[in-house]
Protein backbone atom coordinates (compact mmCIF):
# COMPACT_ATOMS: atom_id res chain seq x y z
CA UNK A 1 0.00 0.00 0.00
CA UNK A 2 2.82 2.42 0.88
CA UNK A 3 4.60 1.69 -2.39
CA UNK A 4 1.42 2.26 -4.42
CA UNK A 5 0.54 5.49 -2.61
CA UNK A 6 4.11 6.78 -2.89
CA UNK A 7 4.13 6.19 -6.67
CA UNK A 8 0.89 8.19 -7.00
CA UNK A 9 2.26 10.99 -4.73
CA UNK A 10 -0.63 10.37 -2.31
CA UNK A 11 1.31 8.98 0.65
CA UNK A 12 1.82 12.24 2.55
CA UNK A 13 -1.89 13.04 2.43
CA UNK A 14 -2.81 9.51 3.48
CA UNK A 15 -0.41 9.38 6.45
CA UNK A 16 -1.67 12.74 7.72
CA UNK A 17 -5.28 11.58 7.62
CA UNK A 18 -4.58 8.09 8.97
CA UNK A 19 -1.85 8.09 11.66
CA UNK A 20 -1.18 4.56 12.85
CA UNK A 21 -3.38 3.36 15.68
CA UNK A 22 -4.02 -0.17 16.85
CA UNK A 23 -7.15 -2.09 15.94
CA UNK A 24 -10.14 -1.13 18.06
CA UNK A 25 -13.47 -2.85 17.63
CA UNK A 26 -17.24 -2.39 18.57
CA UNK A 27 3.53 -24.98 2.17
CA UNK A 28 -0.11 -25.80 2.44
CA UNK A 29 -0.18 -29.25 4.04
CA UNK A 30 -0.44 -31.20 7.28
CA UNK A 31 2.37 -33.32 8.64
CA UNK A 32 0.66 -36.56 9.80
CA UNK A 33 3.54 -37.40 12.14
CA UNK A 34 3.52 -34.18 14.15
CA UNK A 35 -0.07 -32.95 13.87
CA UNK A 36 1.16 -29.55 12.66
CA UNK A 37 -1.10 -27.85 10.11
CA UNK A 38 0.84 -25.55 7.81
CA UNK A 39 -0.65 -22.61 5.91
CA UNK A 40 1.90 -20.99 3.63
CA UNK A 41 1.93 -17.22 3.23
CA UNK A 42 3.33 -14.96 0.53
CA UNK A 43 5.66 -12.16 1.60
CA UNK A 44 4.86 -8.87 -0.17
CA UNK A 45 7.94 -6.58 0.00
CA UNK A 46 8.44 -7.43 3.72
CA UNK A 47 5.32 -5.32 4.39
CA UNK A 48 2.54 -7.94 4.44
CA UNK A 49 2.24 -11.72 4.74
CA UNK A 50 -0.80 -13.14 2.99
CA UNK A 51 -2.29 -16.65 3.08
CA UNK A 52 -5.22 -18.28 1.30
CA UNK A 53 -8.50 -19.45 2.80
CA UNK A 54 -11.65 -20.87 1.19
CA UNK A 55 -15.17 -20.02 2.26
CA UNK A 56 -18.45 -21.77 1.49
CA UNK A 57 -19.60 -24.88 -0.39
CA UNK A 58 -18.24 -25.13 -3.03
CA UNK A 59 -15.27 -23.10 -1.73
CA UNK A 60 -14.57 -19.52 -2.83
CA UNK A 61 -10.94 -18.41 -2.43
CA UNK A 62 -9.60 -15.33 -0.63
CA UNK A 63 -6.21 -13.87 0.28
CA UNK A 64 -6.12 -12.82 3.94
CA UNK A 65 -3.73 -11.40 6.52
CA UNK A 66 -3.39 -13.82 9.47
CA UNK A 67 -3.52 -11.06 12.08
CA UNK A 68 -2.67 -11.49 15.79
CA UNK A 69 -3.74 -7.86 16.37
CA UNK A 70 -7.46 -8.50 15.81
CA UNK A 71 -9.93 -11.35 16.37
CA UNK A 72 -12.50 -11.27 13.57
CA UNK A 73 -12.60 -12.72 10.06
CA UNK A 74 -14.05 -10.74 7.19
CA UNK A 75 -13.89 -10.68 3.39
CA UNK A 76 -15.50 -8.47 0.72
CA UNK A 77 -19.00 -9.35 -0.53
CA UNK A 78 -20.72 -9.05 -3.90
CA UNK A 79 -22.91 -6.37 -2.28
CA UNK A 80 -19.96 -4.07 -1.50
CA UNK A 81 -20.15 -0.70 -3.24
CA UNK A 82 -16.63 0.62 -2.47
CA UNK A 83 -13.91 0.90 -5.14
CA UNK A 84 -11.74 -1.42 -3.01
CA UNK A 85 -14.12 -4.32 -3.64
CA UNK A 86 -13.79 -3.95 -7.40
CA UNK A 87 -10.06 -4.77 -7.03
CA UNK A 88 -10.50 -7.87 -4.86
CA UNK A 89 -12.19 -11.25 -4.70
CA UNK A 90 -15.75 -10.96 -3.37
CA UNK A 91 -17.87 -13.61 -1.65
CA UNK A 92 -21.17 -14.57 -3.27
CA UNK A 93 -23.51 -16.05 -0.64
CA UNK A 94 -25.90 -17.25 -3.36
CA UNK A 95 -23.31 -19.77 -4.56
CA UNK A 96 -22.78 -21.47 -1.16
CA UNK A 97 -25.10 -24.23 0.05
CA UNK A 98 -23.76 -23.95 3.63
CA UNK A 99 -24.18 -20.17 3.97
CA UNK A 100 -26.31 -18.68 6.76
CA UNK A 101 -26.92 -14.98 7.25
CA UNK A 102 -27.50 -13.35 10.63
CA UNK A 103 -28.52 -9.94 9.32
CA UNK A 104 -26.56 -8.30 12.13
CA UNK A 105 -24.70 -5.16 11.01
CA UNK A 106 -21.02 -4.90 11.96
CA UNK A 107 -18.33 -2.25 11.86
CA UNK A 108 -14.62 -3.02 12.29
CA UNK A 109 -11.89 -0.42 12.68
CA UNK A 110 -8.19 -1.14 12.16
CA UNK A 111 -4.99 0.85 12.42
CA UNK A 112 -5.18 1.73 8.74
CA UNK A 113 -8.81 1.50 7.67
CA UNK A 114 -12.39 0.46 8.39
CA UNK A 115 -14.94 -2.04 7.15
CA UNK A 116 -18.75 -1.98 7.49
CA UNK A 117 -20.98 -4.89 6.61
CA UNK A 118 -22.97 -7.74 8.09
CA UNK A 119 -22.39 -10.97 10.01
CA UNK A 120 -22.79 -14.38 8.43
CA UNK A 121 -21.86 -18.05 8.99
CA UNK A 122 -20.26 -20.59 6.66
CA UNK A 123 -17.57 -23.27 6.39
CA UNK A 124 -13.98 -21.96 6.36
CA UNK A 125 -11.16 -24.11 4.95
CA UNK A 126 -7.43 -23.57 5.08
CA UNK A 127 -5.09 -26.41 4.38
CA UNK A 128 -6.20 -29.54 6.22
CA UNK A 129 -8.59 -27.70 8.55
CA UNK A 130 -12.35 -27.46 8.01
CA UNK A 131 -14.11 -25.04 10.39
CA UNK A 132 -17.90 -25.39 10.13
CA UNK A 133 -20.50 -22.72 10.98
CA UNK A 134 -17.85 -20.06 11.47
CA UNK A 135 -19.00 -16.50 12.10
CA UNK A 136 -17.43 -14.02 9.69
CA UNK A 137 -18.07 -10.56 8.30
CA UNK A 138 -19.02 -9.62 4.76
CA UNK A 139 -18.22 -6.07 3.74
CA UNK A 140 -20.71 -3.62 2.27
CA UNK A 141 -18.35 -0.65 2.49
CA UNK A 142 -14.55 -0.36 2.68
CA UNK A 143 -14.01 3.41 2.61
CA UNK A 144 -10.72 5.14 1.88
CA UNK A 145 -7.56 4.21 0.03
CA UNK A 146 -6.24 1.54 2.39
CA UNK A 147 -8.30 -1.42 1.21
CA UNK A 148 -8.19 -0.23 -2.40
CA UNK A 149 -4.41 -0.65 -2.54
CA UNK A 150 -4.17 -3.64 -0.18
CA UNK A 151 -2.60 -6.85 -1.56
CA UNK A 152 -5.12 -8.93 0.43
CA UNK A 153 -8.89 -9.36 0.25
CA UNK A 154 -9.68 -9.60 3.96
CA UNK A 155 -8.36 -10.20 7.46
CA UNK A 156 -8.37 -13.31 9.67
CA UNK A 157 -7.92 -12.34 13.33
CA UNK A 158 -6.06 -14.54 15.82
CA UNK A 159 -6.16 -12.40 18.98
CA UNK A 160 -8.24 -13.25 22.07
CA UNK A 161 -12.05 -13.68 21.97
CA UNK A 162 -12.39 -10.61 24.22
CA UNK A 163 -11.42 -8.52 21.19
CA UNK A 164 -13.93 -10.14 18.82
CA UNK A 165 -17.44 -9.09 17.87
CA UNK A 166 -19.73 -9.72 20.85
CA UNK A 167 -21.47 -13.08 20.73
CA UNK A 168 -19.15 -14.60 18.10
CA UNK A 169 -16.44 -17.26 18.44
CA UNK A 170 -13.18 -16.50 16.59
CA UNK A 171 -11.70 -19.02 14.18
CA UNK A 172 -8.92 -20.31 16.43
CA UNK A 173 -11.34 -20.93 19.30
CA UNK A 174 -13.62 -22.87 16.96
CA UNK A 175 -10.72 -25.01 15.71
CA UNK A 176 -9.97 -25.95 19.32
CA UNK A 177 -13.62 -26.36 20.32
CA UNK A 178 -14.27 -28.68 17.36
CA UNK A 179 -11.26 -30.84 18.26
CA UNK A 180 -9.44 -30.08 15.00
CA UNK A 181 -6.03 -29.30 16.55
CA UNK A 182 -3.99 -31.26 19.10
CA UNK A 183 -2.65 -28.32 21.12
CA UNK A 184 -4.20 -24.92 21.83
CA UNK A 185 -1.48 -22.93 20.07
CA UNK A 186 -0.28 -21.56 16.75
CA UNK A 187 3.05 -20.18 15.54
CA UNK A 188 4.50 -17.88 12.87
CA UNK A 189 7.64 -18.04 10.77
CA UNK A 190 8.05 -14.95 8.56
CA UNK A 191 10.58 -15.04 5.74
CA UNK A 192 13.03 -12.23 5.01
CA UNK A 193 12.68 -10.73 1.52
CA UNK A 194 11.83 -14.06 -0.15
CA UNK A 195 8.23 -14.27 -1.36
CA UNK A 196 7.96 -17.94 -0.38
CA UNK A 197 8.73 -19.81 2.84
CA UNK A 198 6.56 -17.99 5.40
CA UNK A 199 4.11 -20.16 7.36
CA UNK A 200 1.58 -20.02 10.14
CA UNK A 201 1.23 -23.40 11.86
CA UNK A 202 -1.64 -24.62 14.00
CA UNK A 203 -1.84 -27.30 16.71
CA UNK A 204 1.88 -27.87 17.29
CA UNK A 205 5.33 -26.35 16.72
CA UNK A 206 7.85 -27.33 14.04
CA UNK A 207 11.22 -26.98 15.79
CA UNK A 208 13.15 -26.78 12.50
CA UNK A 209 12.06 -23.14 12.10
CA UNK A 210 14.10 -21.79 15.04
CA UNK A 211 17.43 -22.10 16.84
CA UNK A 212 17.95 -22.94 20.51
CA UNK A 213 15.11 -23.00 23.02
CA UNK A 214 11.88 -21.04 23.10
CA UNK A 215 11.82 -18.38 25.81
CA UNK A 216 8.30 -18.25 27.27
CA UNK A 217 6.79 -14.92 28.28
CA UNK A 218 3.45 -14.61 30.11
CA UNK A 219 0.66 -12.70 28.37
CA UNK A 220 0.14 -9.61 30.52
CA UNK A 221 -3.39 -8.92 29.28
CA UNK A 222 -5.43 -11.52 27.34
CA UNK A 223 -6.93 -9.14 24.79
CA UNK A 224 -4.22 -8.51 22.24
CA UNK A 225 -1.14 -10.76 22.45
CA UNK A 226 0.37 -8.38 24.98
CA UNK A 227 3.47 -8.81 27.14
CA UNK A 228 5.58 -6.76 29.54
CA UNK A 229 8.87 -5.49 28.13
CA UNK A 230 11.86 -4.61 30.34
CA UNK A 231 13.60 -1.93 28.27
CA UNK A 232 14.86 -0.80 24.87
CA UNK A 233 18.57 -0.02 24.64
CA UNK A 234 21.44 0.86 22.30
CA UNK A 235 25.04 -0.05 23.15
CA UNK A 236 23.97 -0.86 26.72
CA UNK A 237 22.23 2.49 27.32
CA UNK A 238 18.47 2.47 27.83
CA UNK A 239 16.80 4.74 25.26
CA UNK A 240 13.13 3.82 25.82
CA UNK A 241 10.81 1.77 28.04
CA UNK A 242 12.86 2.68 31.10
CA UNK A 243 11.46 0.79 34.08
CA UNK A 244 9.34 -1.40 31.81
CA UNK A 245 6.43 -0.96 29.40
CA UNK A 246 3.84 -2.99 27.50
CA UNK A 247 4.23 -4.41 23.99
CA UNK A 248 1.85 -6.15 21.61
CA UNK A 249 3.09 -8.87 19.26
CA UNK A 250 1.20 -8.18 16.04
CA UNK A 251 1.63 -10.05 12.75
CA UNK A 252 -0.78 -7.60 11.10
CA UNK A 253 1.55 -4.63 11.65
CA UNK A 254 4.49 -4.18 9.27
CA UNK A 255 6.70 -1.93 11.41
CA UNK A 256 7.89 -1.23 14.96
CA UNK A 257 5.37 1.23 16.40
CA UNK A 258 5.97 3.28 19.54
CA UNK A 259 5.03 6.52 21.29
CA UNK A 260 5.77 9.57 19.09
CA UNK A 261 8.33 11.27 21.34
CA UNK A 262 10.26 8.03 21.90
CA UNK A 263 10.22 7.08 18.20
CA UNK A 264 11.42 10.57 17.22
CA UNK A 265 14.37 10.13 19.57
CA UNK A 266 15.20 6.75 17.99
CA UNK A 267 15.01 8.32 14.50
CA UNK A 268 17.61 10.87 15.67
CA UNK A 269 19.86 8.12 17.06
CA UNK A 270 19.82 6.25 13.72
CA UNK A 271 20.06 9.55 11.78
CA UNK A 272 16.73 9.15 9.96
CA UNK A 273 15.28 12.34 8.42
CA UNK A 274 11.60 13.06 7.81
CA UNK A 275 10.77 13.13 4.10
CA UNK A 276 8.14 15.15 2.23
CA UNK A 277 5.77 12.16 2.45
CA UNK A 278 6.09 12.07 6.26
CA UNK A 279 8.17 8.88 6.31
CA UNK A 280 11.66 8.79 7.79
CA UNK A 281 14.40 8.26 5.21
CA UNK A 282 17.87 7.01 5.99
CA UNK A 283 21.17 6.68 4.13
CA UNK A 284 21.35 3.11 2.78
CA UNK A 285 25.14 3.03 3.24
CA UNK A 286 24.78 3.30 7.05
CA UNK A 287 23.23 -0.17 7.41
CA UNK A 288 26.63 -1.71 8.22
CA UNK A 289 27.61 0.97 10.75
CA UNK A 290 24.49 1.57 12.85
CA UNK A 291 24.09 -0.30 16.18
CA UNK A 292 21.57 -2.97 17.13
CA UNK A 293 18.49 -1.77 18.99
CA UNK A 294 17.89 -4.27 21.80
CA UNK A 295 14.43 -5.13 23.12
CA UNK A 296 14.68 -6.81 26.54
CA UNK A 297 11.72 -9.06 27.36
CA UNK A 298 11.40 -11.17 30.51
CA UNK A 299 15.15 -10.98 31.14
CA UNK A 300 16.17 -11.97 27.60
CA UNK A 301 17.69 -9.59 25.01
CA UNK A 302 16.24 -9.54 21.48
CA UNK A 303 18.56 -7.49 19.24
CA UNK A 304 17.13 -5.86 16.12
CA UNK A 305 20.03 -5.00 13.75
CA UNK A 306 20.08 -2.10 11.29
CA UNK A 307 19.54 -4.57 8.44
CA UNK A 308 16.11 -5.22 10.00
CA UNK A 309 15.10 -1.71 11.10
CA UNK A 310 16.07 -0.16 7.75
CA UNK A 311 13.89 -0.98 4.73
CA UNK A 312 15.03 -0.52 1.13
CA UNK A 313 12.26 0.75 -1.13
CA UNK A 314 11.71 -0.26 -4.74
CA UNK A 315 13.38 2.90 -5.98
CA UNK A 316 16.65 2.29 -4.09
CA UNK A 317 16.03 4.70 -1.20
CA UNK A 318 15.94 3.47 2.39
CA UNK A 319 13.37 4.05 5.12
CA UNK A 320 13.26 3.63 8.88
CA UNK A 321 11.09 0.73 10.06
CA UNK A 322 10.19 2.66 13.23
CA UNK A 323 6.90 4.52 13.14
CA UNK A 324 4.84 6.65 15.52
CA UNK A 325 1.54 5.50 16.99
CA UNK A 326 -1.16 7.86 18.18
CA UNK A 327 -4.27 7.76 20.32
CA UNK A 328 -5.68 4.90 22.42
CA UNK A 329 -2.81 2.57 23.13
CA UNK A 330 -0.11 5.24 22.94
CA UNK A 331 -1.10 7.37 25.93
CA UNK A 332 1.61 5.48 27.83
CA UNK A 333 4.96 4.04 26.77
CA UNK A 334 3.53 1.08 24.83
CA UNK A 335 4.78 -0.59 21.67
CA UNK A 336 3.64 -2.77 18.79
CA UNK A 337 6.28 -5.27 17.68
CA UNK A 338 5.28 -6.04 14.11
CA UNK A 339 6.79 -8.02 11.25
CA UNK A 340 10.18 -6.27 11.54
CA UNK A 341 10.61 -8.03 14.90
CA UNK A 342 8.85 -11.26 13.93
CA UNK A 343 11.08 -11.91 10.92
CA UNK A 344 13.96 -12.21 13.39
CA UNK A 345 12.15 -14.27 16.04
CA UNK A 346 9.99 -17.34 15.51
CA UNK A 347 6.91 -16.81 17.68
CA UNK A 348 4.51 -19.25 19.35
CA UNK A 349 1.13 -18.01 20.60
CA UNK A 350 0.00 -20.44 23.31
CA UNK A 351 -3.63 -20.04 24.34
CA UNK A 352 -3.39 -23.15 26.55
CA UNK A 353 -1.35 -21.32 29.18
CA UNK A 354 -1.45 -17.71 27.92
CA UNK A 355 2.22 -17.44 27.00
CA UNK A 356 4.24 -16.25 24.01
CA UNK A 357 7.31 -18.27 23.00
CA UNK A 358 10.22 -16.51 21.26
CA UNK A 359 13.39 -17.93 19.68
CA UNK A 360 15.76 -16.81 16.89
CA UNK A 361 14.32 -17.77 13.51
CA UNK A 362 16.45 -19.91 11.21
Amino acid sequence: MRENLREKDELKDYLEKHPYNLAYKFVESVDPDTGVYYESMRNYLDLAYVGTIRIGTPPQEFKVIFDTGSSDLWVPSIYCSSPACANHNVFNPLLSTTFRVSGRPIHLQYGSGTMSGFLAYDTIRFEGLVDESQAFGLSLREPGKFMEYAVFDGILGLAYPSLSLQGTIPIFDNLWKQGLIAQELFAFYLSKKEEEGSVVMFGDVDHSYYRGDLNWVPVSKPFYWQLSMDSISVNGAVIACSGGCEAIIDTGTSLLIGPPSVVLNIQKIINAKRSYSGEFMIDCSTINTLPDIVFAINGVNYPVPASAYIREGQEGTCYSNFDEGRGGLFVSDSWILGDVFLRLYFTVFNRGNDTIGLAPAV
